[in-house]
């Protein structure tokens, strides 16, 4: 679970606009970023199968979200993976 200085923090990082919370690449920074706490979480947790169906279901959000974005915005998705360090 993010927390709500965290989630400012990612939000302020990557809206395109003052009072931007909802476009597609927020969306997708959050998303990743939850992704990444929960990696930390099952290298701890390695036994954890009912939160990993959760990451499951984020990790096919995160690709629906990115889909979208490259359809619509060819070079802002090519800027969120690179500053994001996703796909290769």
């Amino acid at each position: 679970m993010l927390s709500s200085e965290k989630k400012a923090e990612v939000v302020k990082e990557y809206q395109m606009a003052p009072g931007d919370t909802g476009s597609t690449e927020v969306q997708i920074a959050l998303i990743s970023t939850r992704i990444r706490d929960l990696q930390d979480h099952f290298t701890k947790n390695k036994k954890d199968i009912h939160s990993r169906l959760g990451l499951t279901k984020l990790v096919a959000k995160r690709r629906k979200l990115l889909k979208y974005l490259k359809a619509k915005n060819a070079d802002g998705y090519r800027k969120l993976i690179e500053k994001l360090g996703i796909r290769g």
